[in-house]
């Protein structure tokens, strides 16, 4: 494929809520700093079928989901000096920003206070839409284009581009570490990055999921304890135990209940993004000068630290690898919560 793109083959929803279906969609030839990637890789994540079926307003369709890439360059504009034909690199959920607001000085673009351009379900600076990762290529800055190291596979790395740093970020930011206990809410995708990676980072951790059914693998991907949440004694038994909460579901929970698990001064970080509205009373808060704040993916330079601390720490998602036309019957199990604990697409299958 020459660096002139045209068209590529992709899975896309054709219309809101529609089975997703193979076509092809344009991509830009290669300009100045870009780089082209044969993506190997593409993960599912729950904010795919979020947006593939207008659950948090109204989407630009066709609509080619896709923010967990990895792959392969095969060419670089003329200008790129950080990647090279045959570079193992990933892209998560942005592909540019206004690159000049403080936020993205900072590198925090993920809060570029003129808008990110995500990965897909966007309009880029061309004017055209952006369209992710279920295709076989695409063309992305070099400045949004993340390495992958040596160690990770490049399939169980491709989840980490956005399940990782969602997790990873708040767990930096609110000092997860030695001495500190952290309970991370639900164990499904990103729940499952949340514990690998706050117990590599030195925390005592615990799941709080539903049920048990899922114990035995939360403590073999190292939480020290497990608890179900389905037991109204769990929030008798924890009250005023942990320092965070990291919460990862994307259905509206019982916030006040959560929020009396935290010690003095502790924080609930939302990281899953329910549909519906939640509701809260503020005594919660009051009452412990206890924090509940929200937290999106992370910036690029924080995103290659986190690629770099998983590499170093082996940790890879835990992942089903499923061929192209599987999409639709994987996007059903993962609502069903029937997944340990990602899907990834082989696109070599697109």
């Amino acid at each position: 494929m020459s660096s002139n793109v045209s068209t590529v083959p992709a899975y896309a929803a054709p219309t809101a809520k529609a089975p997703l279906e193979r076509t092809t969609i344009p991509r830009r030839a290669v300009g100045e700093h870009d780089v082209l990637i044969e993506i190997k890789y593409a993960g599912i994540c729950h904010s795919d079928i979020h947006q593939a079926r207008d659950g948090w307003g109204e989407g630009i369709f066709p609509m080619v989901p896709g923010h967990e890439i990895t792959g392969i360059v095969t060419a670089t504009g003329p200008s790129v000096t950080t990647f090279a034909v045959g570079d193992r690199v990933g892209v998560g959920c942005m592909v540019d920003s206004c690159r000049t607001c403080d936020n993205c000085k900072a590198g925090l673009e993920q809060y570029c206070t003129r808008g990110s351009v995500l990965t897909y379900n966007a309009v880029g600076k061309d004017g055209e839409p952006t369209h992710g990762g279920y295709s076989t290529h695409i063309v992305v800055d070099e400045a949004f284009t993340l390495r992958i190291p040596d160690g990770l596979p490049l399939d169980a790395a491709a989840p980490l581009l956005c399940a990782g740093i969602t997790t990873y970020s708040p767990l930096r930011r609110w000092n997860a570490g030695p001495g500190t206990k952290v309970a991370v809410v639900g164990l499904g995708g990103l729940g499952h990055m949340g514990v690998k990676i706050a117990h590599a980072l030195g925390a005592e951790v615990t799941v709080l999921s539903q049920s048990l059914r899922k114990k035995e693998d939360g403590l073999r991907l190292g939480a020290e304890h497990y608890y179900a949440t389905g037991d109204d004694a769990t929030f008798d038994t924890l009250a005023g135990t942990f320092d965070l909460i990291l919460s990862t579901v994307s259905a509206p929970l019982p916030l006040d209940k959560f929020l009396g698990l935290l010690t003095t001064n502790g924080a609930m970080v939302n990281v899953g993004a329910p549909e519906e509205p939640v509701s809260l009373n503020l005594f919660s808060l009051i009452g412990g000068r206890r924090t509940l704040a929200g937290s999106m993916i992370g910036g690029i330079p924080e995103t290659q630290e986190m690629l770099d601390f998983c590499a170093e720490h082996n940790l890879g998602a835990e992942i089903e690898v499923i061929r192209a036309d599987q999409i639709n019957e994987a996007y059903e199990r993962v609502l069903a919560s029937d997944v340990r604990y990602r899907f990834v697409i082989d696109t070599a299958t697109i």
